[in-house]
């Protein structure tokens, strides 16, 4: 889908959004192809929130748990990540872990998207964060379904 507001696209970049902890193969896949043939740099976004522990902390969560927190989702987007890498070496990918929702993260990235994807399964989460790029992404989206 191209929203009506989206500008020629640059193809500086694909963006993909992937959920570290339940990646949909056929986005993954899609996204890695698409900036293989484009011949761009794949930025893999992936989103996540404070666990349920930070709610402990009254006064401020201490820059060393937010760390430990956001390294575990580090690691779990290269972990989703590198059996694709393996399969396209030939593909620039920029690892990207947002403490952001799934829209937000990626509107704000397709500012300078060639193209945005993202998976689409039964789920009412994904549809939703699939509609909410549709109606506020820069760029085009492909919404692949799973």
């Amino acid at each position: 889908m191209v929203p009506e507001r989206a500008r020629e696209p640059i193809a500086a970049e694909t963006v993909l959004g992937v959920d570290a902890r339940n990646p949909a193969a056929e986005a993954v896949a899609f996204a890695f192809d698409t900036a293989r043939r484009w011949g761009v740099r794949l930025r893999a976004v992936h989103s996540w929130q404070l666990p349920a522990e930070a709610a402990e902390f009254h006064f401020g969560i201490p820059e060393d748990d937010r760390a430990i927190w956001e390294d575990r989702e580090v690691h779990l987007l290269s972990g989703a990540l590198r059996p694709w890498r393996e399969k396209y070496p030939e593909v620039d990918v920029l690892e990207d872990v947002r403490l952001l929702s799934p829209v937000q993260a990626l509107v704000r990235q397709s500012a300078n998207a060639g193209l945005l994807v993202v998976g689409r399964s039964a789920g009412a989460t994904s549809s939703a964060v699939a509609h909410g790029l549709v109606a506020r992404s820069r760029c085009p989206v492909a919404v692949v379904p799973s």
